[in-house]
């Protein structure tokens, strides 16, 4: 699996840094960093609930 981030999407609310935070972080200039774009499976479940959670849809998954 890998996350895709569309950053001019991205509004920097955190709700996937909430729901997976070893995989996002809300960086200083308020868009997300994906610390590891390719997590592992047993992250899946976090990483899904972070990418629905996203209420700007910046973010999928492939």
């Amino acid at each position: 699996m890998r996350i895709i981030l569309d950053t001019d999407k991205c509004d920097g609310l955190g709700m996937c840094e909430a729901a997976a935070p070893d995989v996002f972080e809300v960086g200083t200039d308020g868009i997300v960093v994906i610390l590891d774009d390719t997590p592992s499976e047993n992250q899946r479940e976090d990483v899904v609930e972070a990418i629905e959670s996203c209420p700007v849809l910046a973010l999928r998954l492939t």
